[in-house]
């Protein structure tokens, strides 16, 4: 079977190489020349543990293949994957010009049968226009030529993607119930992942399209609670880990998504939460829990600066260090970070800002320029500064030498905003410590 993967964001890339690893011949087109020819050098445009090598071995191997011409292998595949992106609008509904992009040169150009996969994460009934756009293309050029539209989202954890795409705990797709060639075609492309336990879900295609943003909705949603719980724990001097082990030890609770931190980021959770937001007005129903998740969320990225602002009276000349720039440990992705806001209330009070993040320093200077000081590494950011914000979790910050940073600090304030620290420890060391929730 030889597919086409359209888009080699962060989906696409991932989706097109494990294909590959398992025998599948994957042509990734792009339409951005730069980024197909750092791939045909053997540039990864993004970070992801264990990406790289896989490409490089199946690029190789013959496997894999790079191109910006969709219409060059549209004869030979038989199945299109849409990995494009879906920005969020102005009104946080998702954008679907490069969806339909696709679509219409689908259409415009397909001379035999061929499936048209919907991966990117898309609003319910994008499959309709998706389908009507092919029609009217096939339409204009006075052909019939067979197709299949099928819905395909993907579930994928930045930091261990290739790990959830060559053992997905399920595959969800989204078919037309008259359509059996499709979901034949889609169950001999995933058997070889689920040998043992075929863990594919077929469903129609506007449930296909649900799932995923219920999905990632359900999950800021606790997060959001969970943050919830945790500030009011410090009001009423609750310690909310104590609380998590206690609600997560109940079976229909679970411990996953239960841990208080500074706000959630990253390309799936704001913006899928935006969309089913809009999703619903233009329904005309009013998604109540959704906007107080999204408006707790917006808070909780701002609630190490308010920590920090009781220890100042004003922040002015200050130093202050922030590890941890990307919206999670295990990638350089900074979209929707709590690391940017924090970046611009620190510089907005008069702070001079020094961060360090293992991966995401130059995604940071590609977002932001010089606004801040580039640490070489984790000690150099705190050397003089009059407190240290920890913003992502990354295994190197998790156990550093606490009489170094003593040492090179003007001023003993740590604030963590993941609480992976132990109070008692730091208080040993002379410093002061805050977290969340305690």
């Amino acid at each position: 079977m030889n597919i086409a993967v359209v888009g080699t964001g962060y989906v696409g890339l991932v989706s097109g190489t494990c294909f590959a690893e398992m025998g599948i011949d994957v042509t990734c087109v792009d339409v951005d020349r730069e980024k197909i020819n750092g791939l045909l050098e053997g540039n990864i445009p993004i970070y992801e543990p264990g990406l790289e090598e896989m490409v490089l071995r199946n690029s190789k191997e013959g496997r894999l293949h790079f191109t910006t011409d969709l219409i060059s292998c549209l004869d030979n595949v038989d199945i299109v994957f849409s990995a494009v992106g879906t920005p969020p609008d102005e009104d946080g509904s998702a954008d679907l010009r490069y969806v339909l992009e696709v679509a219409r040169t689908f259409g415009q150009h397909i001379k035999k049968y061929t499936v048209l996969v919907t991966k990117s994460t898309v609003p319910v009934g994008t499959a309709r226009r998706v389908k009507a756009v092919i029609q009217e293309e096939l339409s204009e050029r006075g052909v019939d030529t067979p197709f299949d539209v099928v819905s395909n989202p993907e579930f994928l954890k930045e930091g261990t993607a290739i790990k959830d795409f060559m053992s997905p705990d399920r595959v969800v797709v989204g078919v037309e119930s008259e359509s059996a060639k499709a979901k034949e075609m889609m169950s001999q492309l995933y058997r070889p992942f689920l040998l043992n336990n075929f863990r594919v879900i077929f469903t129609d295609i506007p449930s296909a399209e649900m799932i995923k943003y219920a999905a990632n909705s359900m999950l800021a949603t606790r997060i959001s609670f969970m943050n919830d719980i945790a500030n009011l724990c410090e009001l009423v001097g609750a310690d909310v880990n104590m609380v998590r082990k206690g609600i997560g030890s109940d079976s229909r609770i679970g411990n996953k998504f239960l841990y208080p931190g500074c706000g959630y980021g990253g390309s799936c959770f704001p913006k899928d939460v935006k969309a089913l937001i809009k999703t619903a007005e233009k329904n005309g129903y009013p998604m109540g829990v959704l906007k107080a998740v999204e408006e707790v969320n917006e808070h909780q990225k701002t609630i190490l600066f308010s920590k920090l602002t009781q220890h100042f009276s004003s922040l002015e000349g200050k130093t202050v260090a922030l590890w941890g720039l990307a919206f999670k440990p295990e990638t350089d992705d900074m979209r929707e970070a709590t690391s940017l806001v924090m970046i611009d209330l620190l510089v907005e009070a008069g702070a001079v800002v020094k961060v360090f993040d293992p991966i995401a320093m130059d995604e940071c200077k590609r977002r932001i320029g010089d606004k801040v000081v580039y640490a070489q590494d984790m000690y150099e950011a705190v050397i003089d500064a009059d407190a240290l914000l920890l913003l992502t979790e990354w295994k190197q910050f998790r156990l550093p030498s606490w009489a170094v940073l003593k040492k090179v600090m003007k001023q003993s304030l740590l604030i963590d905003g993941r609480n992976i620290y132990d109070s008692v420890e730091l208080e040993c060391f002379g410093f002061t410590y805050e977290c969340i929730g305690r």
